[in-house]
């Protein structure tokens, strides 16, 4: 895993692909940028009315902009237009920059939560993808728990209503590639007893009802 802070360009990601070929390697890469745009950029939309949060100015920002229009032609081996990328990579292994590479990509938006929102369990959705990439970035995300309270992806399931926890075990155990499952409860009693049902391969992570109790900062005084 290779973490990648700032890096605007997509420089990274394109080196971490460009490993992975060379070795076969399944090397990930989590970059986190802002969508800055530049002074000068900044003075010509405000001229046309336009202010922070516009599609319009957002459109020119580094990550909209440079970020995810090059990943993505790194991987498609074509150009934001459709057109095939023209010249080809050197050294070690050369080929075709228009072949791109065996990878994929999400794109995910930090947003800033309102703290009371997130307490009283109603920003599932905004922490859906932390849940995701810690359980390996793979498969489908886990955005909706649906009127069952719970769901199964790929390598992690999540589980909401206890009162569900025969149904979303034996789904667990079914999917062999499943490798963590969340389990959202404030009691320890219920946690233990749905741990103990788990297959022994797969790892139990305790989600508090109260999300924002997941991801506070603590600090020992």
């Amino acid at each position: 895993m290779v973490l990648d802070f700032f890096s605007g360009s997509g420089t990274t990601a394109h080196a971490v692909m460009r490993l992975n070929k060379q070795d076969g390697g399944r090397r990930q890469c989590i970059s986190v940028t802002n969508n800055e745009v530049s002074a000068e950029e900044q003075r010509g939309l405000r001229k046309r009315g336009l202010r922070p949060g516009d599609d319009d100015w957002e459109s020119q920002g580094i990550c909209d902009y440079i970020t995810k229009p090059r990943v993505t032609a790194a991987i498609t081996g074509r150009t934001p237009q459709g057109e095939p990328i023209k010249g080809d990579y050197k050294f070690t292994d050369e080929f075709p920059m228009s072949d791109g590479f065996e990878e994929s990509a999400a794109f995910f938006t930090l947003t800033y939560e309102a703290p009371l929102s997130v307490r009283h369990n109603r920003a599932f959705e905004r922490i859906a993808p932390m849940l995701w990439m810690k359980a390996g970035s793979q498969g489908r995300v886990i955005t909706d728990l649906g009127e069952d309270g719970w769901d199964v992806a790929e390598t992690y399931g999540v589980l909401e209503n206890l009162d569900q926890a025969g149904d979303f075990v034996a789904r667990v155990a079914e999917a062999e590639s499943v490798k963590m499952a969340f389990i959202v409860t404030d009691d320890d009693s219920a946690f233990q007893m749905v741990c103990r049902d788990l297959p022994s391969s797969v790892l139990p992570v305790r989600l508090y009802e109260s999300y924002l109790q997941n991801f506070q900062l603590r600090g020992g005084r």
